[in-house]
């Protein structure tokens, strides 16, 4: 259910498990790189984080490159953007990780173009799933009906051997296991009320090209707004503004250029002065973190399982989502095909919220400590508290520090786990060195190796 990037890379490993993998999708697939109503944020950044590059690598060898060849910008991190975090500006170290900062659509209709040719996997387009077949014991299918606009639609059952769930973050799956008589997951949410903005511009030429392809702002309790310019496939730049509860960026013309006077220095304010505008500002408030813990116990059936967003969804903010797709789809090709045990619904389903782990981490803990987070998971308990102050020692030096930099992006970036940070010569100069010196103004060009 679904057929965004969690569902079809599901349905790509299904396919070598089962005689028929169907694909149902609310909305019908567009022509050509446009946005899907279904795909709410399709018209805000998304990058490409290197943990997902890798698992669509392993899924799929070869769409990486494929993606780089159509022109999605593969961007150097920290040496091709202007960055400023925690109060200060990064220095532009040589690049230690790249992330594709291309448009949403371009990578989703790559991956469904190469997925779809399987003859084992079919699509049923514009239909909404209404419901689950079966009993609390055993899911045997899923109740479709046409998206006509008439509620009086017929349903008509679509009857499967396993459902998977990749809805996304408005899942009904609480309801429609309530209606077969099982157990919805617990929920944790950690919601800070960011809301933001974007928007398309083209900047005068020489502004944001060649050594300098995008500025980003990252939002933190002391700084609570955000934002940035990324660029795109076509060679534009999506430009993003972000703010909290009670602030939120506005979607009007010139409101939105005038609210990056907030950001804490002018650089970008100055370059929507030169750029040219190519569409309105669209905005998105739906940021909270939501984890459903299908693997606690409960009175879940047998031949359900959910994926994506649909057990797991970020803040937008940090960019994890699409990574997070692929990094499932790897757990359940790896979990089915696990030669030392049975893959039973619990066991797939634990691996798939394992996937999720490290990025709802970073995501959620993150937000805890923003002004105003509320949720059932904001409380944080001892352990949280001695990590918290090594991570805050972190993050003090990731800017300047070429050793605590390589580490913390390969963490934040999902292409490394977390103990990375605490590998000996990073340990060595979190617990005993002090930070390094970064920059006082927006680095305009990158250090040179061994610099």
């Amino acid at each position: 259910m679904g057929g965004s990037l969690a569902g079809l890379l599901a349905a790509h490993v299904l396919a070598g498990h089962a005689d028929r993998v169907t694909v149902v999708e609310r909305d019908r697939f567009p022509d050509g790189l446009k946005p899907r109503p279904g795909v709410p944020q399709g018209r805000h950044p998304h990058v490409l984080l290197e943990g997902g590059q890798m698992a669509l690598e392993s899924l799929l060898p070869g769409l990486p490159a494929e993606l780089r060849a159509a022109g999605a910008p593969r961007v150097g991190m920290p040496s091709d953007l202007v960055l400023w975090q925690s109060g200060r500006w990064l220095r532009r170290l040589p690049a230690t990780t790249h992330i594709y900062t291309g448009s949403r659509a371009q990578l989703e209709e790559l991956v469904r173009r190469w997925v779809l040719a399987n003859p084992v996997i079919s699509v049923v387009e514009g239909s909404d799933a209404v419901g689950l077949l079966g009993d609390a014991s055993r899911v045997r299918g899923v109740l479709l009906r046409d998206r006509s606009g008439d509620a009086r639609e017929e349903q008509r059952a679509l009857e499967a051997d396993l459902v998977v769930d990749a809805s996304g973050s408005g899942t009904k799956a609480p309801q429609w296991l309530t209606a077969i008589g099982a157990e919805a997951a617990h929920e944790e949410t950690i919601d800070t009320g960011l809301a933001y903005a974007s928007r398309v511009y083209r900047g005068r030429r020489g502004v944001l090209d060649g050594d300098t392809v995008g500025y980003f702002v990252y939002p933190g309790p002391a700084q609570v707004h955000g934002g940035g310019a990324l660029p795109l496939e076509d060679g534009t730049h999506l430009v993003i503004v972000s703010g909290l509860r009670g602030d939120e960026p506005p979607t009007d013309d010139d409101e939105f250029v005038t609210y990056t006077k907030r950001l804490p220095h002018p650089l970008l304010h100055r370059w929507l002065d030169e750029a040219e505008p190519l569409t309105p500002a669209f905005g998105y408030r739906r940021t909270a973190n939501v984890r459903r813990r299908y693997d606690l116990p409960g009175r879940r059936p047998a031949g359900f399982l959910a994926t994506g967003d649909a057990v797991c969804t970020f803040n937008p903010i940090y960019g994890q989502g699409m990574a997070v797709a692929a990094m499932s789809a790897v757990a359940l090709r790896d979990a089915l095909a696990d030669p030392r045990r049975t893959p039973t619904t619990r066991h797939v389903q634990r691996a798939l919220l394992a996937a999720s782990r490290q990025a709802w981490d970073i995501s959620a803990g993150a937000d805890r400590k923003m002004p105003g987070a509320v949720g059932n998971a904001v409380a944080v308990g001892p352990a949280d508290s001695v990590a918290d102050w090594y991570l805050r020692r972190v993050q003090e030096r990731y800017g300047g520090d070429a050793v605590v930099g390589r580490a913390f992006r390969s963490v934040l970036t999902l292409s490394a786990p977390v103990t990375a940070l605490f590998a000996p010569p990073v340990a060595r100069a979190v617990l005993f060195r002090p930070p390094a010196p970064t920059p006082t103004e927006p680095p305009a060009t990158p250090e040179e190796p061994g610099a």
